[in-house]
C-alpha cells in the first residue's frame, strides 16, 4: 500500500490512522474510544478530522520533500494555524482530555500532532489547552509506549 501507518489485522491490511482506530473501536471489546453520547461522539470526530485532515497532511514526508529548504517554516505555519482553531475547539470541549474526562480517538490524534509541533519547533505558548491535555496524556503508560519518539522507525535524532 505504501501508506503509513498501516496494519495487517484480521486478514486485511488497513492504512490511515482514523480507519485503523475506527476498525479497532468496532471490533475490539474496549476500552471504547468513542463516547456513548452522540454529541460528544461528534465532537471527537470533529477534532480527529481537524487534526488528520486539516493539520497533519501538510507535514507528510512527501509534501515536505516537495517544499524543499523552507519545510520548517511551512510546517510551523500550518501547525500554528491549525492549532489556533483546535485551541478554540478544545476550550469548549475539553475536560481532563480533548472531550470531557474520557480518553477518546481525539486524544490519540492529538499526541502525535503535538510531537510534530515540537519537532518543527512550534511555539506552544499560545495553546495552553493543547499543552495541558498533551502533558496529561503523555503521563499515561499506553501513550508513553506508543509515542512517535519510541517507534522502531523513528530516526535516532528524534528518539526520546
Amino acid at each position: 500500500m505504501q501508506q503509513v501507518p498501516a496494519v495487517s489485522i484480521d486478514g486485511i491490511t488497513l492504512s490511515q490512522s482514523l480507519a485503523i482506530i475506527q476498525y479497532l473501536e468496532e471490533t475490539r471489546p474496549g476500552p471504547h474510544l468513542l463516547p456513548a453520547d452522540p454529541q460528544k461522539r461528534a465532537q471527537v470526530r470533529m477534532i480527529c478530522d481537524h487534526i488528520a485532515a486539516g493539520i497533519q497532511p501538510l507535514q507528510n514526508l512527501y509534501v515536505l520533500q516537495k517544499i524543499g529548504n523552507e519545510k520548517a517554516e511551512w510546517a510551523q505555519h500550518f501547525i500554528s494555524r491549525g492549532f489556533e482553531a483546535l485551541e478554540n475547539i478544545l476550550k469548549q470541549t475539553a475536560g481532563k482530555y480533548c472531550v470531557s474526562d474520557e480518553i477518546s480517538m481525539a486524544d490519540i490524534c492529538l499526541v502525535p500532532q503535538v510531537y510534530n509541533a515540537n519537532r518543527f519547533k512550534v511555539d506552544l505558548a499560545p495553546f495552553p489547552t493543547i499543552k495541558r491535555i498533551n502533558k496529561t496524556l503523555v503521563e499515561i503508560e499506553a501513550f508513553r509506549e506508543s509515542h512517535p519518539s519510541r517507534q522502531p522507525d523513528t530516526p535516532a535524532e528524534l528518539r526520546t
